[in-house]
């Protein structure tokens, strides 16, 4: 028996795991499919909320403590691994801001370096961008990381570890409960017991945890991405326009997105989708006009009321916990949210208050 079982293997379960099997614990990890196959996987990998002023307090908190981390974490995983999550720290130009007053109001109280520069910078910076814009906001410090680089990474990390045991391929089909506890993972190849049990499904958190009488508000939201391949140096860092954004990869791919959908689970991609998205990055920067569009896929977001995360024990059950809703944040959030939930599993004093994130609290 595990000290902890942990149900979903997207970038949440994996750092959850990391740091459990850190502490010196015993660990299983259950995937339906492969670790990090889903929406963690499916991200752009924007290290950072996309407009950050117009986030509540409870997800700035998680946020900027997350960003500080993945530096760190990129290079942990590179020497223990050999694999490069590809983390760069770029900065970001934002396009055609409506509310800039109020972002750098934002910037001032926090203490982030976010300005209004002239065309002559933006276009220094950023020479193919949209053309005949007479400025833009620059926050230098944004990082972005490769998403699917990212979770090879960590399963890679995990798979090496002797604590963590990591059963992919196996589909959880409910929890089983007795006397106020949950004694087992059912999966479709039998129970797997553990002393505390941890649902990081993302999107299929409240299914799950429905099965035990307990109401999660977390859906599914669709978002669909594409790809381009282009020549090294074309795009140079996040550019953000009009809610959609390109981010560019060291060999020179250029990501663009995304869609928000409301379609349940469906995972499909759709033509719609793909010429709106080609429009919005094609006006970003005009030139991917001439670049191959080579992949075109979806993911599905967990999205929470407000888009703040349930963090911590699910009343009614003294060993469940769950770390579920992070909508289009789940990377951004990852480190600082699974540490929040670390910290409150071994009793740790936790690096942000956890009450925000509590399923006991109520969301709007």
């Amino acid at each position: 028996m595990s000290d902890f079982v942990i149900v979903g293997g997207g970038v949440i379960g994996m750092m959850s795991a990391l740091q459990l099997a850190d502490a010196g614990h015993e660990v299983t990890l259950v995937e339906r499919h492969a670790c990090g196959r889903e929406s963690s996987w499916a991200g752009g990998g924007i290290v950072s909320p996309l407009y950050p002023w117009r986030y509540t307090p409870p997800i700035s908190r998680l946020s900027s403590w997350s960003e500080g981390y993945y530096p760190e974490l990129a290079l942990r995983l590179l020497e223990e691994t050999g694999i490069d999550p590809e983390y760069r720290q770029k900065g970001l130009l934002y396009l055609r801001v409506d509310d800039e007053a109020r972002a750098l109001a934002w910037a001032r109280e926090v203490g982030k370096p976010l300005e209004r520069v002239d065309g002559t910078f933006l276009y220094d910076k950023e020479p193919a961008a949209a053309p005949g814009c007479d400025g833009a906001l620059w926050m230098p410090t944004l990082g972005s990381i490769r998403n699917p680089r990212l979770v090879r990474a960590l399963r890679a990390r995990l798979a090496a570890m002797p604590r963590v045991h990591l059963r992919e391929q196996t589909e959880v089909t409910g929890l089983r409960a007795e006397g106020g506890r949950i004694t087992a993972v059912e999966t479709a190849t039998g129970p797997i017991a553990g002393e505390q049990i941890v649902v990081c499904g993302g999107a299929w958190a409240a299914e799950l945890l429905a099965g035990v009488g307990v109401e999660l508000a977390v859906r599914p939201v669709r978002g669909q991405m594409i790809l381009f391949r282009a020549p090294p140096g074309l795009v140079r860092r996040v550019v953000l326009m009009d809610g959609r954004y390109v981010i560019p990869r060291a060999d020179g791919r250029v990501l663009a997105g995304s869609t928000l959908e409301e379609v349940g689970f469906d995972k499909a991609t759709t033509e719609v989708a793909r010429a709106s998205l080609w429009e919005s990055a094609t006006a970003i920067v005009p030139a991917l006009a001439q670049c191959q569009v080579e992949h075109h896929w979806a993911g599905l977001r967990p999205g929470s009321p407000d888009g703040v995360p349930f963090i911590g024990a699910v009343p009614g059950f003294a060993n469940l916990h769950v770390n579920a809703g992070h909508y289009r944040n789940g990377l951004v959030l990852a480190p600082a949210s699974t540490r929040l939930l670390v910290d409150g599993l071994l009793g740790r004093e936790p690096i942000l208050d956890p009450a925000p994130y509590a399923l006991s609290t109520p969301r709007e």
